[in-house]
């Protein structure tokens, strides 16, 4: 197995804490026993032949791997997995999942267990797709994951684990019950093709989108989509992509305690010091003095 991978996040509780949820009534239907992120994570490897207790769900949002998963028949059924989607590998099942070689996976990942596990984990062990739309929410996803994630960071009291219960429920469920969760905030009004192209970027603001991309998604031309998005924002298309990228940038300096080379990879930006660079011609300072700026008041 190789982690350490630049940029990620990782969160294992410590026995002594699952022990106390185990008999705790309030959380311990649902809970997270280890969760995290990976960027772009080349040779990533994990074989399980013995089977654990937990059941492991696995976020790609860019890139792509495989996995397999042997049945109760002793048949291991191998599956791949890409950009956008996702899978739950049941608890008890031997299991193995890897990185693509050329095009590595980026992927949000968390072990979950408890009484009600079962209800969002079984029957999603082959890949589910979660389909970029005007109304999909998810970006929103994501920041349901991250606070899960910074909850459990800021301490394992009582509080912090019912309502890193609860986010959980809210998140896995966002996933099972996919048509309420993109229903219940509704278009008041039909979205014009530069605001369906800005909610494009915020739902891929940690992808390497291209120009093609965000305007094969609104269903024009390059060159005419580009012409339309400068008229109404005064940016091309990708100019604005970046601006998305360094907004979300600051909100993780501000509410997260996220390092700032965790932070660039968050936002789709591998080299660092072009990441620094962008953020100081758009914020006019370097993320490093943001965030004192902020801590300061």
């Amino acid at each position: 197995m190789r982690e350490g991978f630049i940029g990620s996040l990782n969160l294992v509780l410590p026995q002594m804490v699952l022990a106390r949820i185990k008999s705790e009534p309030l959380f311990k239907h649902l809970y997270v026993t280890d969760m995290g992120y990976y960027p772009h994570a080349s040779f990533h490897f994990m074989e399980r032949l013995s089977p654990i207790d937990q059941y492991i769900f696995i976020y790609c949002i860019d890139g792509c791997g495989s996995y397999w998963i042997e049945n109760s028949d002793g048949i291991r059924e191998e599956h791949n997995v890409g950009a956008n989607q996702y899978f739950i590998i049941p608890a008890g099942h031997p299991h193995c999942y890897w990185a693509d070689k050329s095009d590595p996976w980026t992927i949000y990942w968390i072990h979950f267990a408890g009484s009600q596990a079962g209800a969002y984990g079984e029957n999603r062990s082959t890949p589910f797709s979660v389909t970029p739309d005007v109304d999909s929410r998810i970006n929103n996803r994501h920041h349901l994951f991250e606070e899960i994630y910074n909850t459990l960071m800021s301490g394992y009291t009582k509080e912090n684990l019912i309502y890193s219960s609860v986010v959980l429920q809210h998140y896995l469920a966002s996933l099972v019950f996919v048509r309420p969760y993109r229903g219940a905030v509704q278009n008041m009004g039909e979205k014009d093709v530069v605001e369906a192209a800005i909610h494009f970027m915020h739902e891929n603001v940690g992808r390497r989108l291209k120009l093609t991309d965000i305007a094969s998604y609104t269903g024009l031309s390059a060159s005419y989509f580009s012409m339309v998005f400068r008229n109404s924002t005064g940016h091309s298309p990708l100019e604005y992509f970046n601006l998305v990228k360094i907004q979300e940038a600051c909100r993780l300096l501000d509410y997260s305690a996220m390092r700032i080379n965790q932070i660039c990879y968050k936002v789709g930006i591998e080299d660092c010091y072009y990441f620094s660079r962008l953020f100081s011609k758009v914020v006019g300072m370097s993320p490093s003095d943001y965030r004192k700026r902020d801590k300061q008041g």
